[in-house]
């Protein structure tokens, strides 16, 4: 839990522009400068903007979690299917937080997204307790709201 909380932080500080040191001050300092929000929620009415980096890795994304639904829904899906799908979703996060470019609020609603993402793949990958299929259609229910919530020309949700 703690490592999620970490990951999350420092990616809103580097999102704000605070870089690795910053990014690690601001940890320390708690959640003063960074309000999270409770739920995802609309931009008065519209689905957040978006920028390039955040749609390639988004789609990047769905595209892996689209082409293993079948085995997953099966339990057909093997641990090293599972970890594979974990490792992608560490490596997106990471091309999102080193290319954000969204506003505060955008980035604000990204970062649940992110978090379920993030608490999924430690699960995909064994680093955390729980059944991998679960961790599973909790990214896929991620991806999902990401769809509903952000402004992403073309996405399709997954079943």
């Amino acid at each position: 839990m703690k490592h999620k909380l970490v990951v999350v932080t420092l990616a809103t500080a580097l999102c704000a522009g605070l870089g690795p040191v910053r990014a690690a001050e601001h940890h320390h300092h708690g959640h003063d400068h960074v309000a999270q929000p409770a739920k995802l929620q609309l931009d008065q009415g519209r689905k957040w903007a978006t920028d390039e980096a955040l749609r390639k890795s988004m789609a990047s994304l769905r595209e892996s979690f689209a082409a293993q639904l079948e085995p997953i829904h099966k339990g057909r899906l093997d641990v090293a299917g599972y970890k594979a799908l974990g490792e992608k979703i560490e490596g997106e996060v990471a091309n999102i937080v080193a290319q954000c470019k969204l506003d505060a609020k955008a980035d604000a609603m990204l970062h649940i997204v992110v978090g379920d993402l993030l608490a999924a793949a430690d699960v995909l990958q064994g680093k955390a307790a729980g059944k991998p299929a679960g961790a599973a259609h909790r990214a896929v229910t991620a991806l999902n709201a990401y769809g509903r919530y952000f402004d992403h020309p073309g996405w399709k949700s997954l079943k």
